[in-house]
């Protein structure tokens, strides 16, 4: 099946891009790389370097969710690889193989449109309304999350856990626990030393006060502490965490704010020791030095505030893109 739509506005390769005001410092200029998808959840690069998109296509529960491939000379160009999928938030690619979490299950398809999905895990334990983005760190291994769930103060087994895939081009194979302990560990990023970080969306209170959600750097092997332990390592007195335990956890790298859901995180391709952070809720990208800050987790600082729902970044090459989950538009960030 292939399936062509054109898309309500400019793409790259189209007319001359039309500057976009988005709020940003000096220095920096936004543009519209295109529009009209449906609710955009991550995005990635294809080998010849178009770029495959995941949507809802509907409402969150509706089961329509879909990928799409957009053109690398003309974004307006559009081929619809999946469909009928139940809230697609994460995808990856490994050589011709396109990797796509739902709500709860795991596939992998071949890269092209209407291909067989082969299910690689099902019925993934989950917080009741989705996991997480897919990535490929610096080994190559696929790595993807479950978001966490408990039963009184103690995790579902298998949930609140980072998983990697060892060799996904040659296959799904058996996953290995990475690290373990996250409310939703939703993102995550190698960087270019090798260290892997993630976000943590925290939700909910604890001791009666609302947690914030964080930056995290994470070593194999790590327990991120929840829910015994919260913020930075805040210890959870109801869920029998103390100061002790939660000393053995990775402290916050930043903290970002209560309910701020983080979805997606970047390094600039500007300066390698900045990271560009999508804030979901209060519809926000913010930035955090990557070096760590020896008085206490680093708190971020604003470098956009016009989008509605900013949902995803992808580097590509000098600038960043990032979709909009709300208005279903994909800007261009570059430095001027």
């Amino acid at each position: 099946m292939l399936v062509l739509l054109l898309a309500v506005g400019a793409a790259c390769g189209g007319s001359e891009p039309v500057t976009i005001d988005l709020g940003l410092p000096s220095g920096f200029s936004a543009t519209t790389f295109a529009e009209g998808f449906s609710g955009p959840t991550q995005m990635v690069f294809a080998p010849n370097g178009d770029l495959i998109v995941a949507e809802l296509n509907g409402g969150e529960n509706d089961a329509t969710g879909r990928i799409l491939r957009v053109d690398v000379d003309d974004a307006s160009i559009r081929t619809v690889l999946q469909e009928n999928l139940d809230k697609p938030t994460g995808i990856a690619v490994t050589g011709d193989r396109l990797w796509i979490m739902e709500r709860r299950r795991l596939s992998v398809a071949a890269i092209a449109p209407g291909a067989e999905r082969e299910t690689v895990a099902d019925e993934l334990p989950f917080n009741g309304r989705s996991e997480g983005t897919l990535a490929i760190d610096a080994e190559g291994r696929l790595l993807y999350n479950t978001s966490g769930s408990k039963r009184g103060a103690d995790r579902v087994d298998g949930s609140g856990t980072i998983f990697a895939i060892a060799n996904p081009e040659a296959g799904a194979g058996d996953p290995a626990i990475v690290a373990e302990g996250f409310k939703h560990g939703y993102a995550t990023l190698t960087d270019p030393d090798g260290q892997l970080w993630a976000v943590e969306m925290t939700d909910g209170n604890f001791d009666g006060e609302r947690a914030g959600d964080e930056l995290l750097a994470i070593d194999v092997g790590d327990d991120a502490g929840w829910p015994q332990c919260v913020d930075d390592n805040r210890p959870v007195a109801e869920f029998g965490g103390t100061a002790a335990s939660c000393a053995a956890s990775p402290p916050s790298h930043a903290l970002l704010g209560v309910g701020s859901t983080p979805t997606s995180f970047v390094i600039a391709p500007w300066d390698p020791d900045v990271f560009v952070i999508a804030l979901w809720l209060p519809g926000e990208i913010v930035t955090v030095p990557r070096t760590a800050s020896p008085d206490g987790p680093h708190e971020p600082v604003v470098f956009s505030d016009a989008l509605e729902s900013p949902q995803h970044l992808v580097v590509d090459g000098d600038r960043i893109l990032v979709s909009d989950h709300a208005t279903g538009v994909i800007y261009a960030i570059s430095e001027s």
